[in-house]
């Protein structure tokens, strides 16, 4: 598979209107092959990706960072994705091995997967003394709709959000998403026609499984030929970037009680990370020493 992943900016309406643009295609069949997700855990998790990824973009300084948390009451249980402003991406699904039979539409049922019932949470580390966060229920569970609600609700942006993952027995076919936003000169014409040009637009997964470019998805999506592209340098990428000597830190917030525990009753452990499985050995000696510190 070709990596033609990227994330492209574009004003319309003479700038009254903006949309990102992104294929993740690559991105999202590198977490599957991470995780071994079934398809309906990858169409879930993939669509997280995919709007961490956008959201990432927005950062300001590449230090800066975005967890989603998504926590619904379905099979799936957890959703945790991290992203940085390049950005690079690393995510995890409670439960990578969950099948459902497809929904009424045919489609993969990321709805009762991820569940209707609870909670999106949005964190933005910006450099400040406390990071941001923002909390809306869950709408539909489908993902888009939740972040259209959430960029609503805790940002008063009036936004509409597309997410779609394309799978068959190989693997992911296509990936992608866009948000579209008023900009504060936008008339209630703009908004009226934008409305009725997605209702009738295919899934970005399908546009993007027949070749169309970010650029051509954009101007089908808005009817404007004369879109402007603002940025088209961002390739988002999934990218792990834990060490021994982070997962030894997260040791140490284990009590020491507990470590004393561990050492009596295993003298060894070992220790998997759950954004890309990579596992780590640590011997009795350095837990010892976990304690000393503590």
């Amino acid at each position: 598979m070709n990596n033609n992943d990227r994330i492209i900016k574009f004003l319309a309406y003479n700038g009254r209107i903006s949309i990102t643009c992104a294929n993740t295609t690559y991105l999202v069949e590198q977490a599957r092959k991470t995780h071994d997700l079934s398809p309906v855990a990858i169409a879930a998790l993939g669509r997280v990706l995919t709007i961490s990824g956008i959201m990432g973009s927005n950062l300001k300084q590449e230090n800066n960072k975005l967890t989603i948390q998504i926590k619904g009451n379905g099979p799936l249980g957890t959703i945790v994705v991290v992203a940085n402003s390049t950005p690079k991406l690393k995510g995890y699904v409670s439960n990578p091995l969950v099948d459902l039979p497809l929904n009424e539409e045919g489609k993969l049922d990321v709805g009762k997967a991820v569940g209707r019932q609870g909670f999106l949470n949005v964190i933005k580390d910006i450099g400040l003394k406390e990071p941001y966060i923002g909390m809306v229920p869950l709408v539909t569970g489908e993902i888009a709709q939740d972040f259209t609600n959430y960029f609503y609700t805790s940002e008063q942006i009036n936004t509409a959000v597309a997410l779609g993952v394309l799978v068959d027995r190989h693997g992911v076919k296509s990936s992608g998403g866009y948000v579209i936003s008023a900009m504060p000169n936008a008339t209630q014409e703009d908004i009226f026609i934008l409305e009725n040009r997605i209702k009738e637009a295919e899934p970005i997964s399908k546009m993007l499984d027949k070749n169309m470019s970010l650029l051509e998805i954009a101007k089908d999506i808005t009817g404007d030929e004369n879109i402007k592209i603002i940025k088209d340098d961002i390739i988002p990428s999934y990218e792990c970037d834990c060490n021994k000597e982070k997962i030894q830190r997260g040791l140490t917030l284990i009590g020491k009680e507990e470590l004393i525990d561990i050492i009596n009753k295993e003298g060894n452990i070992e220790t998997v990370c759950h954004f890309c499985n990579k596992k780590y050995d640590f011997k009795k000696e350095e837990l010892e020493e976990l304690i000393k510190i503590k």
